[in-house]
């Protein structure tokens, strides 16, 4: 019936099923490259299409900006509707538009801000300044994370249970900390949630009125969400028993990778059994990867226990196996993984944007990125720092912020001696003793301030004023411009060492306003102050340019980072790679300790999560996965003796390709064996061998006669001795120079191939 219709003509049948659901609750687990963005849209584009509901009577929710602009705009490339009065967003980009609808009752300022995470660490920081705390015993990053933590439990200082003296003063921390931020009029992250819920909770006119208006409520990436993010949905869409709304929950319990910031897989089973769902649909068709590599995620996954369960397959064939290389130390890894790439680009045809190098910690690029770089092959890191979170754009904000808000006391301080005006930390000081004294803001307290230190306080707050004085008619373009130009940020850059860059980010910001205005339809000559403009959404919600701009910056994860310029390989953690995928993906450093990470390696969760988060790193790939890890890795300044990854073993043989021999002596901890002479000397040369018995694995090319006497002294048949590995007997010798290695038979560690360069043998007599 409905697959004559245009809109549904290209769905495969369980993504048509999951599209014209009935009005009810469901669930969709959704497996990676299952085209599960198409079936969100292509459900709220049906539903509108038949009628079913109006575009206001629609709530979707996404975890990133970019996955909220991307579903707009297929949808408006579906259907001739207005997606801008449509909510879609994520959970605190709807919930800033929630509160600023209802900003009376919710306690706030019309114009209240809000704090990124390094704005509440200053807050955090001064509040301990003022009243004593000490910052060792309480360090202020620590008290954001148990802040934090509180709001994402939904509790108030007085709902927290205090056991102990040491949570009694963080409570109380917590206590001073939200007072600030009220007398502030700014709210951060986990404010917006909680005060959205709360107002939800409380209220119930206006929780009546949202679940009668939107009568489907859809959300992405389920797994993801977070204790107070599914009490939030709760409370806005209403339980069947509440004739609530029809709530879509789309998601991949296997991909739920997020439990470091709170993310519950749990919430998947809850959701189920609150909701009474009768309808769950698994989108287990994959339309992005070849069927070794989707049968290496299925066998990897399918170790963890608590699982909804679902296979990934495909109609593409098997492609190429997965390829796996065994280095001797990370540098060998990292030239390794520059030699493949550069015969991907060259002989394979692949731009460099679509070849990735996953890595399950920071630490690990560094040998990676020196690699690239002497080898002239163009990288990127991919979500490294974000635009909006560069000091000299925060700098720039902060002087934005004061425009709009004067009580803002954290971008006070953040401005206030930058670019430095002789206002020192004794001034600021007493100016704080001040305003806590009166009980009023930063900018109020400087009239009462004296002296020297009150003349220059009170220079700054005038350039401020006359500033504000010179927005009115003014375009957010001007605003910046005028900001840049009256407060010296830029030639303060233009004086530094390396200021250029920074220059050259101050300038970008001029664009960024200027494509914000554009884009968010406010129009480019817009007076940016000006709140008399048409409403944005039905509910009357209005917000003027410069607001919506600073709302905006705040807002920005980052998932518009600017992918132009030259082609370059990408760079990131495999946190970071989850939603992107590549022709040709990288996993480096599968070792015990490594990947699964040894912060999960005694706690049975948390190996599960480590396991979802290969899963991850596997589903990138389209078309071509390497895996790689190394004997030894330079980590945090120490030479450390690896393991392989259980997670190789978990791989299912005929998927794989060893490039280097699996190697039995190279044992897992996981019950691995080891060779013994006897059969090392009886077997092909190791390089040409592999247990697997394949002839596929590469064989060593001839080694040159050596003329005179190795430098390393090394020789066939010697007993020697390895700080890791205890004593041995050398089997063979091959390679010159930097490139000479040695197989050496360890009794209690199997036989190695050691890189006589990195590994520093001595002869037992």
């Amino acid at each position: 019936m409905y697959d004559q219709t245009p809109l549904l003509s290209n769905l495969n049948p369980e993504q048509l099923r999951a599209v014209t659901l009935p009005s009810e609750s469901a669930l969709i687990l959704a497996g990676a490259g299952s085209g599960k963005t198409r079936v969100l849209t292509t459900r709220i584009a049906w539903l509108l299409q038949t009628s079913q509901v109006g575009s206001g009577a629609v709530l979707a929710v996404t975890f990133t900006n970019k996955a909220a602009k991307e579903m707009m705009l297929r949808l408006q490339a579906m259907l001739p509707v207005n997606v801008r009065g449509m909510w879609i967003g994520t959970f605190h980009g709807l919930c800033n538009r929630f509160l600023r609808a209802h900003y009376k009752m919710a306690n706030l300022p019309q114009t209240f801000q809000i704090l990124d995470t390094q704005d509440q660490l200053s807050a955090i920081k001064r509040l301990c300044k003022q009243h004593g705390v000490d910052d060792e015993r309480f360090p202020p990053k620590q008290l954001m994370w148990f802040i934090a933590g509180c709001k994402e439990d939904g509790l108030r200082p007085k709902d927290v249970d205090v056991r102990d003296d040491e949570t009694r003063r963080k409570v109380d921390i917590y206590q001073l900390y939200e007072d600030q931020c009220q007398r502030e009029g700014v709210v951060d992250f986990g404010e917006l949630m909680l005060r959205s819920y709360e107002l939800l909770r409380d209220n119930d006119s206006i929780r009546l009125h949202y679940r009668s208006r939107f009568k489907h409520v859809l959300i992405d990436e389920f797994q993801d969400t977070n204790k107070l993010q599914y009490a939030w949905i709760k409370m806005i869409a209403g339980l069947p028993a509440e004739q609530g709304s029809a709530v879509l929950a789309v998601g991949d319990d296997d991909q739920s990778i997020y439990a470091f910031r709170g993310a519950r897989v749990g919430n998947m089973a809850d959701f189920v059994r609150e909701f009474g769902v009768q309808h769950q649909i698994k989108l287990e068709q994959n339309y992005r990867s070849y069927s070794n590599i989707l049968d290496s995620a299925n066998a990897l996954i399918g170790h963890n226990k608590n699982r909804l369960g679902k296979n990934l397959r495909t109609d593409q064939g098997a492609g190429e196996p997965v390829r796996v290389y065994e280095s001797t130390s990370d540098f060998a890894e990292a030239q390794w993984l520059v030699d493949e790439i550069r015969q991907l680009v060259k002989g394979d045809g692949l731009t460099r944007k679509e070849v990735a190098v996953l890595y399950r910690s920071n630490a690990q690029s560094r040998v990676m990125e020196t690699a690239l770089f002497n080898a002239g092959v163009p990288y990127k890191v991919y979500g490294g720092l974000r635009f909006f979170e560069r000091a000299e754009i925060k700098h720039a904000l902060a002087y934005l912020r004061i425009l709009e808000n004067a009580n803002d006391d954290t971008s006070f301080l953040r401005i206030v001696n930058f670019p430095p005006r002789g206002i020192g930390a004794r001034s600021v000081e007493q100016l704080q003793d001040a305003a806590k004294g009166l009980g009023c803001s930063l900018h109020d307290a400087v009239s009462t301030t004296a002296g020297k230190a009150g003349a220059k306080l009170a220079g700054f707050v005038a350039m401020i004023d006359v500033m504000r004085e010179q927005t009115p008619g003014m375009t957010l373009r001007e605003i910046i411009e005028l900001v840049l130009d009256q407060t010296g940020l830029i030639e303060h850059y233009k004086t530094e060492k390396e200021g250029a860059d920074r220059v050259e980010n101050l300038e970008e910001l001029v664009n960024a306003a200027e494509s914000f205005v554009t884009q968010e339809g406010f129009g480019r000559d817009a007076e940016a102050t000006a709140q008399e403009m048409a409403p944005i959404a039905e509910d009357g919600e209005v917000m003027s340019p410069l607001a919506a701009f600073l709302t905006h910056a705040a807002l920005e994860a980052g998932d518009n980072q600017a992918q132009a310029g030259e082609d370059a390989i990408q760079l990131m953690t495999v946190h970071a790679s989850k939603g992107l995928e590549f022709d040709a993906v990288f996993i480096s450093g599968l070792e015990e300790g490594l990947f699964p990470h040894e912060n999960s390696m005694n706690d049975y969760d948390g190996l599960e999560e480590e396991r979802r988060l290969m899963y991850v790193a596997i589903t990138r790939a389209r078309k071509r996965l390497y895996l790689s890890h190394s004997q030894t890795r330079m980590l945090h300044g120490q030479t450390r003796y690896n393991l392989k990854s259980r997670f190789l073993d978990e791989l299912p043989e005929e998927c794989l390709k060893w490039i280097t021999p699996k190697n039995p002596g190279f044992a897992t901890g996981l019950g691995g064996g080891w060779t013994s002479p006897a059969q090392a000397f009886q077997a092909k040369p190791a390089w040409g061998h592999s247990s697997l018995g394949s002839a596929d694995t590469f064989k060593n090319p001839p080694v040159p006669v050596q003329k005179s006497e190795p430098s390393h002294g090394i020789k066939t048949g010697m007993k020697v001795f390895h700080t890791k590995f205890g004593e041995g007997q050398v089997l063979a010798v091959e390679g010159a120079g930097a490139d000479a290695r040695a197989q050496v038979n360890f009794p209690r560690h199997g036989v190695k191939w050691l890189a006589l360069s990195v590994a520093k043998l001595t002869p037992v007599e």
